[in-house]
């Protein structure tokens, strides 16, 4: 029987990965609302998923963008289509989470944004992060790390 192995992460990258935990639970609730398959009510979802947001979804975000992808640039190129991708769900989220907070989105749209945020968290650890961590030396990294939070409080 085999053990199921995480991902291994620098150091550095590990607040930003803890808080891509929460972002997995916020995105499995919000694809599930109002199914036989939630526990929670849909304003128990959204009052959650406002605290994960207002709480440091925001910040996670510019920190990707303003702290690791500038990094990132020194040593590699922007242009990649994984990026690319990933800035522009980084819009589509924003944009879900403020329709969402304005009692804007239909229930297919709530899960659709749940599904979104799942599929650009797991893309982020499987593809963006490994890319970063490939590209930028250790002292780089290390340097990074102090700019870097879990945004969990």
């Amino acid at each position: 029987m085999s053990k199921r192995k995480g991902i291994k992460r620098h150091e550095a990258l590990k607040p930003l990965s803890r808080h891509h935990m929460l972002g997995l639970h916020i995105g499995l609730k919000l694809s599930r609302a109002k199914t036989e398959e939630s526990k929670l009510s849909f304003a128990e979802i959204i009052e959650e998923t406002s605290d994960f947001w207002h709480r440091g979804g925001e910040a996670h975000f510019r920190e990707e963008e303003e702290i690791v992808l500038p990094a990132y640039a020194k040593y590699a190129k922007l242009d990649k289509q994984e990026i690319i991708e990933m800035l522009l769900e980084h819009v589509l989220i924003r944009s879900g989470m403020q329709s969402l907070f304005a009692n804007e989105l239909t229930i297919s749209e709530v899960r659709e944004l749940g599904e979104l945020l799942r599929a650009h968290i797991r893309k982020e650890e499987r593809i963006i992060f490994p890319m970063i961590e490939k590209a930028l030396p250790e002292a780089e990294l290390k340097r990074l790390a102090p700019y870097l939070h879990e945004h969990d409080e």
